[in-house]
């Protein structure tokens, strides 16, 4: 039963490692973890822009200032979050290993999200999605 938990347990340790990371240096202090290379380059925010600071907000609770950062980040996060809690349940029971949601087309359509999400935050009219 361990031996089929390794996995989930390492993927579970990373994040809290990047958890921990995330509570050492608050991405809320500009630079503290470098610029945007897209921002830098555009002027404009990239997709995945605001989500260390989501991520940070979550951690503290305030999912609204979350959704303000990056609401695709918030709803990634919850993503991930409930595939490594089938991935835990499906180990745990002995089911088979792979996870079908986990397949490439779920992650075509969140790349899919992802880009229309950074196109529509630049529109003047969805600027609230803005970090």
């Amino acid at each position: 039963m361990l031996r089929r938990l390794a996995g989930p347990a390492a993927v579970g340790l990373a994040a809290a490692g990047l958890a921990t990371a995330l509570a050492v240096r608050d991405p809320h202090v500009s630079g503290s973890w470098g610029y945007c290379p897209f921002l830098l380059l555009t002027g404009h925010p990239c997709p995945g822009c605001g989500g260390l600071r989501a991520t940070n907000d979550l951690l503290h609770g305030d999912v609204a200032a979350a959704l303000s950062s990056n609401a695709y980040a918030v709803l990634s996060l919850a993503l991930l979050a409930g595939l490594w809690a089938v991935w835990v349940v499906r180990r745990t029971r002995a089911t088979t290993t792979a996870l079908p949601m986990a397949s490439g087309r779920l992650g075509l359509w969140w790349l899919a999200g992802l880009l229309a999400f950074g196109a529509l935050r630049l529109l003047p009219g969805l600027s609230a999605l803005q970090p």
